[in-house]
């Protein structure tokens, strides 16, 4: 399936090595092929921790093919960041979503979903069916 009909995938973490690093893994078990354009927006533009509203606006648009934006995150004030920005209305691409869903399993059940060709409802119902997961 072409990049250009995929749901992208924003993940936003306090820190950009470990957004960077989710990412890294969802790509790799999403498997062969071509994956959904995923980004990640971690940390501040310094390199510290916290959340950038700039760095998350710049992800979403940048994996942005209109077919909307899953958007998961961390840690709760990335998660009024995502809010803030998707309640000014103008910052965000149309048919972004915050993604109610754990921050690992999720991305990758998201990213996995969305390399299928799946649509943004679909990439939301997975990422968050990954509170489901037992370990145990």
């Amino acid at each position: 399936m072409a990049d250009d009909k995929l749901v992208g995938i924003v993940l936003v973490s306090h820190s950009g090595p470990v957004a960077e690093a989710v990412v890294d893994l969802a790509r790799g078990l999403a498997g062969g092929g071509g994956t959904a354009p995923v980004a990640a927006a971690g940390g501040t533009e310094d390199g510290g921790l916290g959340t950038s509203s700039d760095l998350i606006a710049a992800a979403a648009a940048e994996v942005d093919r209109g077919a909307g934006v899953a958007i998961l995150t961390d840690l709760g004030s990335a998660v009024l960041t995502v809010k803030a920005l998707l309640a000014e209305g103008d910052e965000l691409p149309e048919g972004a979503r915050l993604v109610d869903a754990p921050f690992v399993e999720g991305a990758v059940a998201a990213v996995v979903t969305a390399s299928a060709g799946a649509d943004i409802a679909a990439v939301e119902a997975a990422a968050a069916e990954a509170y489901s997961y037992r370990k145990v």
